[in-house]
């Protein structure tokens, strides 16, 4: 079916699922040992992914803050301290949005930093792969072959089948007799204190910042314009989103939000074409939130790692990939740069790793000239 420019296939369907590597170990981790509400979460990052397809029209996805969430879990922080950071980086993104800050970075960063950044994005991904892999090959083996072999079909999209190899292994095992009878429930009125704010900015929100400005922004933006020629979404557009999806949820159970060049490289991968991925997906999690809340956790904790690994590893090489477009020895050295600094350290050392040895490159093949 297609409304306007909107496609709700299953080619789209699949696409929706292909952001669940990032999605999945997160959330498990929020509600497990943060104690976060799975109605609050899932209902916000529903109507946060219906607003974003709509609004743009593609399927740009939404994930978890990976800095603020990793922190949160190995920290145990309280629930109200997650809700304070996703407010507090609400807050941040809307001043760069209106101050613009993240469109003066991009037209600084070249383009070769850019591609560094997103190859070091793939590799981590198959890094996190490879342990959820370690879990079982066997099963590791025959969803690659699966998912390898349905990439391109139609009729039987990869992701969609993928999903389905995992609620069978589930079955197999007996594990979804956890799932409880439908029950509706809303979203909890959530608060926090301006402590918690500040408390959280320095466990992590600042150190999300960097992280947030190179891949979910400036890197996403790009990424954009390589799937989609014709379409131009800038940095500034993606901080107003950042900023309102932060905003408003976390009075409702709302985790950190952001995009993210990874979850949009595996949505395209696995079939997202338009927005109408992002209605499908929020509309799946709006139906989990308010009538299966009570069951989401488990449910979520108990899904085959091997799968999610196998997705995690078609998606890190579908972002190497892009480091074929750097031409030339001081791009070749920038990006390499990028990647060496940000797996030795962080990607926002590698960022400026990456700015800098172009720069004194430039710098001496002027001199050079002269």
């Amino acid at each position: 079916m297609k409304i306007a420019s909107f496609e709700f296939n299953l080619r789209e369907l699949s696409g929706s699922f292909g952001n669940l590597g990032t999605f999945l170990p997160f959330t498990v981790g929020y509600f497990a040992v943060c104690g976060l509400n799975p109605a609050g979460l899932l209902v916000m990052i529903g109507l946060v992914n219906i607003v974003t397809g709509l609004f743009y029209r593609l399927p740009i996805s939404i994930e978890p803050m990976k800095v603020i969430a990793a922190a949160a879990i190995a920290q145990q922080w309280s629930p109200s301290m997650v809700y304070a950071a996703g407010f507090s980086m609400g807050c941040i993104w809307l001043l760069f949005a209106l101050s613009d800050i993240a469109s003066r970075i991009s037209k600084l960063t070249p383009a070769a930093v850019v591609r560094g950044v997103q190859v070091t994005l793939g590799i981590l991904l198959i890094i996190q792969a490879g342990k959820m892999l370690a879990t079982s090959w066997l099963l590791g083996a025959f969803a690659l072959l699966a998912g390898m072999g349905l990439r391109a079909s139609r009729r039987l999209p990869a992701a969609v089948v993928l999903v389905l190899l995992g609620i069978v292994v589930m079955a197999t095992k007996n594990q979804l007799g956890i799932i409880q009878s439908p029950s509706f429930t809303l979203p909890p009125l959530t608060i926090f204190s301006p402590k918690e704010i500040w408390q959280t900015l320095l466990l992590a929100g600042f150190a999300q910042i960097p992280l947030t400005i190179t891949n979910a922004t400036i890197a996403t933006s790009c990424l954009i314009s390589a799937y989609w020629p014709d379409r131009t979404v800038s940095t500034r557009r993606l901080s107003l989103s950042q900023g309102l999806m932060n905003l408003f949820p976390p009075f409702f159970g709302g985790m950190p939000m952001c995009h993210g060049a990874g979850g949009l490289a595996g949505q395209y991968y696995f079939g997202a074409r338009t927005g109408g991925t992002k209605i499908i997906e929020g509309t799946l999690q709006l139906i989990l939130g308010l009538f299966f809340a009570a069951s989401v956790a488990g449910l979520f904790s108990a899904f085959p790692k091997p799968v999610i690994g196998v997705m995690l590893l078609m998606v890190g090489f579908e972002l190497i990939k892009f480091a074929r477009d750097v031409q030339g020895r001081n791009n070749i050295l920038s990006l390499t740069m990028t990647v060496v600094l940000s797996l030795a350290t962080n990607m926002a050392f590698g960022f400026v790793g990456g700015i800098l040895t172009s720069l004194i490159l430039t710098h001496q093949r002027s001199s050079k000239k002269v």
